[in-house]
């Protein structure tokens, strides 16, 4: 697809992966909605940044566990930009709790991660995808973990969330295509987002120390891959892993 002039969304667009893949994208000429939950204030400072790439781009605020804030932030994109031709599922909530503690995996914190981590992206693709088919085209980029491809991560309610985000990237390749593409990327370790802010320490260093690499994953390296998956023609239904060497599969 060719990607200038297209209009991207990009949910949990002001976080710490989430604006290295509004700048990839802008950088290619999409014009770039960037999505927050709450820090509206940030998602602008990020928006008016990528101006510098001769591209629009805007804020936006919305919960996407909240069907009717999803519908709305849809139905004001298309009415701002004219057109929607991809979306990012970067929106994602983590917190630590080990898997062996199994008391600290409330109901309340193991429905907060499903609905934000499994269940929003769902709700945004189903949002978005009568728009894509009706223009012929479309691409959908999931962001997944490696902590979806075995038992690892924050807690087992975010591994099991992102074994169900790879899953779904796969169900939606199908229920989308042709004229929508679906892919994922599973990102290893990330330094400087929210998500590893929220893991204990030594889980940042055994993941660093237990990759082939001895590194983290590179965020930029993350957002060229998703600006891939929204140019390709060819490929769907797939998940690629940039982990520096930590999982295979």
């Amino acid at each position: 697809m060719n990607l200038k002039g297209a209009v991207a969304v990009v949910t949990g667009g002001n976080g710490g992966l989430g604006q290295r893949i509004c700048h990839a994208l802008a950088k290619e000429g999409c014009h770039v909605a960037v999505v927050c939950a709450r820090s509206i204030g940030d998602a602008e400072t990020v928006a008016k940044e990528l101006t510098r790439h001769q591209v629009t781009a805007h804020a936006f605020a919305c919960d996407v566990t909240d069907k009717a804030q999803i519908q709305k932030l849809v139905d004001d994109i298309v009415k701002r930009f004219g057109r929607l031709d991809i979306f990012i599922n970067d929106a994602a909530y983590n917190k630590a709790i080990p898997f062996k503690d199994l008391d600290g995996l409330t109901t309340e914190e193991w429905t907060k991660i499903i609905d934000v981590n499994l269940t929003g992206p769902m709700h945004c693709i189903k949002a978005v995808a009568p728009i894509m088919k009706k223009q012929g085209q479309g691409r959908i980029v999931n962001i997944a973990s490696v902590a979806g491809l075995g038992p690892t991560g924050s807690s087992i309610a975010y591994a099991v969330s992102k074994a169900g985000l790879i899953h779904l990237t796969k169900c939606m390749a199908v229920a989308l295509a042709p004229e929508v593409l679906v892919n994922c990327v599973a990102p290893g370790l990330l330094e400087g987002t929210r998500a590893t802010a929220n893991l204990r320490p030594e889980q940042v260093q055994n993941s660093a120390s237990s990759s082939l690499l001895k590194m983290a994953a590179d965020k930029d390296d993350c957002a060229d891959q998703v600006v891939t998956m929204c140019r390709t023609n060819t490929m769907t239904g797939q998940t690629i892993v940039i982990d520096s060497g930590r999982f295979f599969h």
